[in-house]
């Protein structure tokens, strides 16, 4: 049956505190969260110095980002729009390096529910 801290009500069993400690000493816990942030920081730094960079360029090199490109279109709103895009990438990015995730959780999920009966 379906509870507020088991919504598809797969009856989960919870571990304790010292089971939660050799889930964290676990190797393949610490690949996992070595992995994740291994993609995680570099892929926000890079947006964020990638969205930044737009109000920065518009403030110290107007005359490069007032430049026309096509008609009155102007590298400017070039880049601007070049900034959704990239956040589809890393998107999709993330969809495909999650699923690497996942398989790595239900290893280690099965590791653990198997050693913890």
């Amino acid at each position: 049956m379906p509870t507020d801290r088991d919504p598809e009500g797969t009856n989960r069993q919870s571990l304790a505190a010292h089971e939660w400690a050799e889930v964290e000493n676990n190797p393949e816990f610490r690949a996992l969260v070595h992995a994740k942030r291994g993609f995680i920081f570099p892929a926000t730094a890079f947006f964020i110095v990638y969205y930044f960079a737009l109000p920065i360029l518009v403030g110290y090199w107007p005359e490069a980002m007032s430049r026309d490109v096509v008609g009155e279109v102007n590298v400017g709103y070039l880049f601007a729009l070049s900034q959704f895009v990239m956040a589809w990438i890393i998107m999709a990015m993330y969809v495909k390096r999650a699923k690497v995730f996942d398989g790595m959780v239900d290893r280690l999920v099965a590791q653990v529910r198997g050693g913890a009966r």
